[in-house]
């Protein structure tokens, strides 16, 4: 009896690109394809929660804009992520038609999960750093907190009270993390 034939390993964007929708998050990390679950409900929460405050943060600022995934963001040859959220500043006049116009994010935010936590700091981590992505935030539902992190940091910062994001002079985001938290997972145990 003969073995099925295993199938050819993912390792480009466009056979990533190639692959039928299956209603999973697939990726393609340094050239590593890894697929991902849909989240679980408190992470959508805190997302969504996370999505409206950064939208009214940006409103009047028409360069930039917040979005979530799903999202084909192309980051290098062998490198397409999917941040949950993440946050693009668009050229006067430019009119992003396709993923792969919208270049490196000014903001990417994930959210970890069991399935998900060594990859977001680690792999992906280094990836946004090394893109020039000027803030990764990784939001641990957990611990209440949010890791922050710089191209060229070599350990977070971690906020657990106001979160102060300000991509321009003009621009001032600000979470207050336990009141958020509080509001969408309920009292800390």
């Amino acid at each position: 009896m003969a073995m099925p034939a295993s199938p050819a390993p993912i390792s480009t964007i466009e056979e990533l690109l190639a692959l039928p929708d299956d209603g999973l998050r697939h990726e393609l990390l340094d050239g590593v394809h890894v697929v991902t679950p849909a989240p679980e409900y408190p992470h959508q929460t805190v997302l969504s929660e996370i999505l409206v405050a950064l939208h009214k943060a940006l409103e009047g600022h028409a360069e930039l804009q917040v979005l979530a995934s799903p999202a084909d963001i192309v980051l290098s040859p062998r490198t397409l992520v999917q941040p949950d959220l993440f946050v693009i500043r668009r050229q006067p006049g430019q009119r992003i038609r396709k993923w792969r116009d919208v270049g490196v994010p000014l903001l990417a935010i994930e959210f970890l999960s069991p399935s998900t936590a060594a990859r977001d700091r680690g792999a992906k981590r280094r990836i946004y750093q090394r893109a020039g992505v000027a803030e990764y935030w990784i939001v641990d539902l957990d611990a209440r907190l949010v890791e922050r992190w710089r191209p060229g940091d070599e350990r977070p910062e971690v906020v657990s009270e106001e979160l102060v994001w300000e991509p321009l002079p003009t621009v001032t985001a600000r979470l207050d993390l336990p009141a958020l938290f509080a509001r969408v997972l309920g009292e800390p145990a």
